[in-house]
């Protein structure tokens, strides 16, 4: 199980998404294939909205735990899903011989109305966390936010939050990417004092683009610190200086959670191989 590698090493993970079409799944096994000769501890795979590509999830997670025989974290959204939706994704995870998924709220659907949205079968990750501990034999991660979750009132509130998923059995958490490591360690002094005592992968996207960083911090809501707003001013409209400089961004954020001890780094590799490589090489 992923939560033992904790007690034993700093551990180095990468996220990767799942092809829009079919046709496309045999890039994606290259681009795995790349990823798994840097010998990554997990890696685990988002889910489309809504669930809607929930069986090309589970198929690529299946082929790096089957095929490259590296732990995979199938990712699973419950926002727009029924309990019965969400049974029969795991059981296509069980028949893949899957054992680990990050639990998740996920985005609305564009096409859920307030009524569905107010009666959802899942209000929080923590439900589904809690559903999955009581139905299945997953092991079951967890998110997290460092800046909190935009909908959340205060950083101390999504606390109280993430302590329920922890309560709920929760192994193990990853954060949403963020860009400035002191709010990370605000983050772990205030979930340690809330006695929350789970692993934290710190989640570190590098930023190979102007265009990349806006959609990034739309999405996530993370704030974007002077040195790489200025980064962006100097290099934004030269791609390949944007991307050393990115890169170089990422590494030194990096380098310095590995110096102050993070339990584990979890690079959104945004399915780049070649950008992925150069971190790693880097930081090890």
């Amino acid at each position: 199980m992923i939560k033992d590698l904790f007690s034993q090493k700093q551990t180095l993970s990468f996220e990767v998404f799942p092809p829009k079409k079919d046709d496309e799944f045999t890039n994606a096994q290259n681009v795995l294939h790349q990823l798994s000769e840097l010998q990554p501890d997990f890696i685990s795979v988002t889910y489309g909205a809504g669930g809607s590509r929930s069986k090309r999830t589970v198929e690529l997670a299946s082929f790096i735990q089957n095929s490259l025989h590296i732990p995979a974290v199938a990712h699973m959204t419950c926002v727009g899903s029924s309990k019965e939706d969400i049974l029969t994704v795991t059981d296509d995870m069980k028949q893949a011989g899957l054992s680990h998924v990050l639990a998740l709220r996920g985005d609305r659907p564009t096409w859920m109305d307030d009524a569905q949205f107010e009666n959802r079968a899942f209000a929080h990750a923590s439900d589904l966390t809690r559903f999955l501990k009581e139905h299945t034999d997953l092991e079951v991660a967890g998110a997290c936010y460092p800046e909190k979750h935009f909908e959340a009132e205060s950083l101390d509130s999504d606390i109280t939050y993430l302590k329920e998923k922890q309560e709920a059995g929760a192994a193990f958490f990853i954060t949403q990417l963020f860009f400035e490591n002191d709010s990370f360690y605000r983050f772990l002094e205030k979930k340690n004092h809330a006695g929350i005592t789970l692993p934290v992968c710190a989640g570190i996207m590098p930023i190979t683009s102007a265009k990349q960083l806006g959609t990034t911090v739309t999405l996530s809501g993370s704030s974007v610190p002077k040195e790489l707003a200025d980064i962006i001013a100097a290099y934004g409209e030269n791609p390949e200086d944007m991307r050393k400089a990115g890169i170089d961004y990422a590494i030194r954020q990096i380098l310095d959670l590995k110096q102050h001890g993070a339990d584990g780094i979890h690079i959104y590799s945004m399915n780049k191989p070649k950008t992925t490589r150069t971190i790693v090489e880097a930081i090890r």
